[in-house]
């Protein structure tokens, strides 16, 4: 192909000696003795070369510039096919293109960075940006203007302390700008130490003891907290509010961010701070009041077994367990505390600061894990005192519980049975909160359909529910007498209940009503029936005699037809079939 003309073709000096101008070339498919030819000359006497052009890659071609500033160049590019060509006219002045500064070093204190660097003068003033690398990653660029001299620096201000930054330094012309030089190395540089500022959030936890208490501290960094160099100690101070002229003094390594101290029934401020190698942190204080009747205290708590505030249950959610609390007007925060760890000891103690106008709080942890019980205690403080107000309990997720109720009685009628069983309310382990029971009932054969239960969907057993944690009894009725029925108690959390299994089995008595009935309706009609047969004789003369005796006859009841006691037969107008005469002597008598 026929060549193109060449493009980006444009020139620039770093020294203002020397010129070099680059172009891009274009492929022609001609090769060896073919191949392009890249000419570069003025534009006025273009058949005297400037210089050879080489082209690896991008063309260039360099010439020395002499006294001449005002240059007019071409560069013609030709084949078997035609040849092409490309002009620029430029003043040297107006295309500077530095070198890169050639050694940079610095000098630092807590909150400043003077950069120094070196570099080649080339006879014009020139324009140099520091960028200055923050840790975060953002960037900050300073510009600064040129001096009579070899030897260049800029300061920049307003850095944190003891923090590392990158910096590195580039130049331009100042007048008739053209291009930034390339950057300089990167430099690593590390701020002084300076002292630290804000101060720890601190925290502690009282256990009542005789003669006094234990106070265990513990303290962390805030956001807001600056080290400002390397903690190297922390120091824990504390003096009687009645008398401050005493003061003792404990200092821990930095590796440390508890301590307990036992305290007498004196009021007691304390304060710990943080120290770096150039100072102290600010103070952070707490009160401790006084308890002198800890000891009666202790036996009292000890005696009754329980605990002055009650605990409220809370729920969990997507983001965390969710804290509310009843606001007071008497504290300027308040403080939650909480163990990430219940189980273990130590217990991995957190705690959280809120301000006056917060009464809830979602609490979230890494640690918090579904089925374990979480602990929080509610405090407010004012003048850095600190007193209990509220303590709840939850679970970030509840799940069902880990064993079943224990039956321990069970009481039987022909068509009932009371059930009574044990389960441990306040059992810490618990992986829910026990909202009820569920008593489940089914007859070994058949289908259960009792009377007021409803019948459990998976497994078709009848099924009973008891809302209160409390009611450990139930009477399950309208049973059938001697029957055998499978029973289980189950008891709920919010999370459910475990798989319905390991039965108890009863058998129901018989009906003793209904005994009596069917010996009244079969066993006496029996009797009766057999000592008819044994009296067969008897009852028939006494029930349907042969000759029927006048005396008991319902038809001789006319009350006028009587001789003394003896009922009369009048026979006026009786015509009888037979006539008999039981015997001769009777009949003289008649």
């Amino acid at each position: 192909e026929p060549p193109e003309t060449p493009k980006d073709f444009s020139c620039q000096t770093q020294d203002m000696k020397r010129v070099t101008c680059t172009w891009t070339k274009a492929e022609t498919y001609f090769y060896g003795l073919n191949s392009p030819q890249y000419t570069l000359s003025k534009t006025s006497s273009q058949k005297m070369a400037l210089c050879k052009a080489s082209c690896p890659e991008k063309c260039s071609c360099s010439w020395d510039i002499g006294q001449q500033r005002i240059w007019n160049v071409t560069v013609t590019v030709e084949n078997p096919l035609g040849k092409k060509t490309a002009t620029d006219v430029f003043d040297v002045k107006h295309r500077v293109y530095p070198t890169a500064p050639l050694q940079v070093w610095e000098e630092s204190t807590d909150t400043e960075i003077t950069l120094h660097w070196n570099y080649e003068k080339i006879g014009i003033e020139l324009f140099w940006q520091t960028e200055v690398l923050q840790p975060d990653g953002k960037v900050d660029l300073h510009n600064s203007s040129d001096v009579q001299s070899r030897h260049k620096r800029v300061t920049v201000r307003g850095l944190q302390p003891y923090t590392e930054y990158t910096a590195r330094v580039r130049g331009g012309a100042a007048k008739h700008f053209w291009r930034w030089s390339e950057w300089s190395q990167p430099l690593p540089i590390r701020t002084k130490e300076g002292t630290p500022s804000g101060k720890l959030d601190i925290w502690r936890v009282i256990t009542p003891v005789l003669g006094g208490q234990n106070v265990t501290l513990f303290w962390k960094k805030t956001p807001s907290f600056q080290a400002n160099g390397k903690i190297i100690s922390y120091e824990v101070t504390w003096e009687k509010l009645e008398d401050s002229s005493k003061r003792e003094r404990f200092s821990f390594s930095s590796v440390y961010n508890s301590t307990r101290i036992f305290f007498d029934n004196h009021s007691y401020r304390i304060s710990i701070v943080a120290k770096n190698n150039v100072n102290f942190s600010l103070p952070s204080v707490l009160i401790i009041s006084g308890a002198p009747d800890n000891s009666r205290k202790i036996l009292f708590c000890s005696f009754l077994g329980t605990e002055e505030l009650k605990e409220g249950q809370v729920n969990g959610t997507d983001d965390g367990i969710l804290i509310s609390w009843e606001p007071r007007n008497t504290y300027d925060s308040y403080i939650i505390d909480w163990c990430n760890f219940p189980r273990l000891q130590p217990c991995d103690l957190q705690w959280k600061r809120f301000g006056p106008n917060t009464s809830s709080a979602v609490i979230s942890s890494a640690a918090f894990v579904p089925g374990v019980r979480y602990k929080f205690r509610i405090y407010g403080s004012v003048a850095n005192k600190a007193s209990l107000l509220e303590k709840k309990i939850g679970y970030l997720k509840e799940l069902p519980p880990r064993l079943d109720p224990t039956v321990r009685k069970a009481d039987l009628t022909y068509n009932s049975v009371m059930l009574s069983w044990d389960f441990c309310l306040t059992d810490e382990s618990e992986t829910g909160f026990i909202r009820g029971y569920h008593v489940y009932v089914s007859p070994i054969q058949g289908n259960c359909n009792l009377k007021g239960s409803k019948k459990h969907i998976l497994s078709g057993l009848c099924k009973y529910t008891i809302d209160n944690p409390e009611e450990k009894r139930y009477t399950v009725e309208h049973l059938m007498p001697n029957t055998k029925y499978k029973i289980v108690v189950k008891a709920f959390t919010g999370g459910g209940e475990t798989p319905i299994v390991n039965f108890i089995y009863i058998d129901t008595p018989y009906n003793s009503n209904m005994l009596y009935f069917v010996f009244l309706l079969v066993i006496v009609p029996t009797l009766v029936a057999a000592v008819c047969h044994w009296k067969m004789k008897w009852v028939k003369e006494c029930c349907c005699p042969v000759i029927p005796s006048p005396n008991k006859s319902k038809v001789l009841s006319f009350k006028e037809y009587k001789i003394d006691s003896e009922k009369v037969l009048k026979v006026n107008d009786c015509i009888p079939d037979v006539l008999a005469m039981d015997s001769n002597t009777e009949a003289q008598k008649l």
